[in-house]
């Protein structure tokens, strides 16, 4: 693949970046409307966690589904990969979500994106003073103080000032719990990819992940039977679909750049989720407001900061 496309050239990083946001921006109010349509209570956890087990489930089975199709057979998972699929599959899919889509249904979509902004700060640091893939220096820092700032701005124009401190740790506590376990899986997959296929690990640990979550769903009495249409089995597919597209992009980039550079453009994902959130959840107060255009330069400035002079120095 990278005799193809230079995957380290910033343009081509922007635009495969942009993607996996813009997707991953469109899972908040999916999540939140996939609740609905399969009637599922915000204290129905088993019920919750069927539901996410499922959309990885599929995921898994789409990535790997076309992976092998590509190939010619079905792929399997490559010799002495099981710890590595089980490592990233716990980090990335089965604790993530667990806390990511627990806290959602407990959070409001303004706090939960604002919280999800920190998972760049929680990547840059777990990749330089825990697996020491980089250095850690001001620049990067300064980034990620414009990048999160532009986040806090934007959602200024739906919660106020005050509304952003109200908060509870089974709602706004999980959803940062879960981008703690998002920054340890992108180091996890940085290092894992170096020495197995990227899209074949994250295909099998969507697949593992799933049915882990899934499982423990349907044993503790969860249910999808509330789905009243063929709509909502769209959505489902449509998150699976979100989920193997963006994030073997994602394993991708992080597999031949520094974690730095590709996790600094996880602050448009809020952006996308606001403005996505505002016409399908029609919470239009949060979009085209002068909030959203100074957190968009605010944003963007960050990504430029973090990644000027083109090159970004890997600790030896």
């Amino acid at each position: 693949m990278k005799g193809k496309i230079d995957l380290t050239k910033m343009n081509v990083v922007l635009f495969l970046a942009g993607i996996c946001c813009f997707l991953w921006g469109s899972a908040t109010p999916a999540i939140k409307i996939g609740y609905k349509l399969f009637q599922i209570d915000s204290a129905d956890t088993a019920s919750i966690l069927l539901f996410a087990g499922t959309r990885f489930l599929m995921a898994g089975i789409l990535v790997i589904a076309f992976h092998s199709a590509a190939d010619g057979h079905w792929i399997m998972p490559p010799k002495g990969s099981g710890a590595a699929i089980a490592s990233i599959g716990l980090s990335q899919t089965v604790f993530q979500y667990i806390f990511y889509y627990v806290g959602l249904s407990h959070a409001t979509g303004v706090h939960s994106a604002v919280i999800t902004g920190t998972n760049v700060f929680f990547s840059m640091l777990c990749a330089s003073l825990v697996f020491r893939y980089e250095k850690l220096n001001m620049q990067k820092i300064a980034g990620c103080a414009l990048g999160f700032l532009g986040i806090v701005v934007v959602n200024l124009s739906g919660a106020g000032a005050e509304g952003l401190f109200d908060v509870s740790f089974l709602g706004e506590g999980f959803v940062l719990l879960a981008q703690i376990f998002y920054a340890l899986s992108g180091s996890l997959v940085k290092k894992h990819s170096q020495k197995f296929d990227v899209v074949t690990l994250s295909g099998y640990q969507f697949m593992a992940g799933g049915f882990v979550l899934a499982a423990v769903g349907l044993a503790w009495g969860g249910s999808l039977s509330g789905a009243v249409s063929p709509l909502a089995f769209l959505l489902l597919l449509y998150m699976g679909f979100l989920s193997a597209i963006a994030y073997t992009l994602w394993g991708v980039l992080l597999k031949y750049n520094p974690v730095s550079r590709v996790t600094v453009f996880g602050f448009m994902n809020p952006m996308f989720g606001v403005v996505l959130s505002a016409i399908f959840l029609g919470e239009s107060g949060q979009a085209l407001t002068w909030n959203t255009f100074v957190a968009l330069i605010l944003v963007c400035l960050g990504i430029y900061v973090v990644n000027r002079k083109g090159d970004v120095k890997i600790a030896g």
